[in-house]
């Protein structure tokens, strides 16, 4: 029998599941598995999460994301530690700390899933080092941007001045994702309106420097 005769061999169930079963291209299984992650929670909030879910959007076996990220709370854990390293990285490309809130507030906007899981620590493994690592970064990052203000010349002292500071625009950024800030944002740009709420706090640093 000559090879152009031979009886071709099918392939295996196992093969042919293996050829198909992935829909993605880069061979990144971790960061298919994040995205689709991040796709969920923007939709329907973390608590829609589902590794099995995510499996079969990635077009992988059920134990996949295990191998990656243990649990959900691992793959949650893993979202925010992004997160949190992504949040870092634009603080400090601010020029001062109304563009720092502004830029917080973009980052909420632009990356609502990983806004939602970052400050939900009932979500997540507190002791994990990847997300301590990148929640320091962030704070540093702040800390960094209100140290430029003097807050001492607001008559408190630096740490109430970064959680005043954090705290305009987190809630407005909040306020912000939940719709409840429609009406008197409109159509304006919300880092705009933020920026000027900042100016309206920081106003007499403002005049000194003048």
């Amino acid at each position: 029998m000559t090879p152009a005769q031979q009886p071709t061999t099918p392939k295996s169930s196992a093969v042919q599941k293996a050829s198909t079963r992935r829909p993605y291209h880069h061979g990144d299984l971790r960061r298919a598995i994040l995205t689709a992650a991040l796709d969920v929670i923007a939709a329907d909030g973390p608590s829609a999460l589902s590794l099995r879910d995510l499996a079969r959007r990635a077009g992988v076996s059920h134990a996949a994301p295990a191998h990656h990220f243990k649990d959900r709370t691992g793959l949650l854990t893993a979202i925010a530690a992004e997160g949190f390293g992504l949040l870092a990285d634009t603080l400090n490309a601010a020029a001062d700390l109304k563009d720092a809130g502004v830029r917080y507030v973009r980052f909420a906007r632009e990356r609502p899933a990983h806004f939602q899981v970052m400050f939900a620590p009932d979500l997540l493994r507190a002791d994990d080092l990847e997300l301590t690592t990148a929640r320091a970064l962030a704070g540093d990052a702040l800390r960094g941007a209100v140290s430029a203000v003097r807050p001492e010349s607001l008559g408190i002292d630096a740490r109430l001045a970064g959680v005043a500071a954090w705290s305009l625009a987190h809630g407005f950024a909040t306020l912000l994702l939940s719709h409840n800030l429609d009406g008197p944002v409109g159509d304006k740009d919300p880092g705009e309106v933020f920026r000027a709420l900042a100016a309206m706090l920081f106003r007499r640093e403002s005049e000194e420097n003048a």
